[in-house]
């Protein structure tokens, strides 16, 4: 079922962020949410956030240039998508 509410600026904004941290949709937090608070009993446990690296989707081609190792400038060098990532988590 559909339906539409309104949610303070400030708690969705704290909201969407908790979503984003755990690499579920917002959706699926309030979900949950409204499981635990009303003990529904199907309440799922809270999974592991992934990294931004684990949620990450390449092109195809980008996919394939990935696993042959030319993102690589030279051998045992991390590629930028590595770095991006990290960095990205560490916010």
């Amino acid at each position: 079922m559909k339906t539409t509410i309104d949610i303070p600026e400030p708690l969705y904004k704290r909201a969407k962020i908790r979503a984003v941290e755990r690499g579920e949709t917002l959706k699926t937090l309030v979900l949950r949410a409204l499981e635990q608070d009303l003990g529904g009993g199907q309440t799922t446990p809270p999974e592991k956030p992934r990294t931004f690296s684990e949620r990450r989707r390449l092109l195809p081609e980008f996919e394939r240039a990935s696993k042959a190792g030319l993102l690589r400038p030279a051998p045992g060098d991390r590629d930028s998508t590595e770095l991006i990532s990290e960095d990205r988590d560490a916010r």
